[in-house]
């Protein structure tokens, strides 16, 4: 069984603290596009993962963000 290193990236969890939380997939390469855009409301949870495609995601909004390297805490500006 061969395992691709897209399935295989860093894995973070985001937890929605507040409603309207926006989660934004931005591309590697050579110009770095969004690709993908995800709406949570309080409470919800997304599983993302970086992979050959995605490089970046971007969180607006209040969250909770779980790593492997800790938890950071996304605030919206007042």
């Amino acid at each position: 069984m061969t395992i691709d290193k897209a399935t295989t990236g860093d894995y973070l969890v985001i937890k929605a603290s507040a409603p309207g939380v926006q989660i934004m997939g931005l591309t590697r390469g050579a110009e770095t596009k969004s690709h993908h855009v995800e709406l949570l409301d309080e409470g919800e949870v997304l599983v993302a993962q970086f992979t050959d495609n995605t490089s970046v995601i971007k969180i607006k909004g209040s969250a909770e963000v779980y790593t492997a390297y800790g938890v950071v805490r996304a605030e919206k500006k007042k």
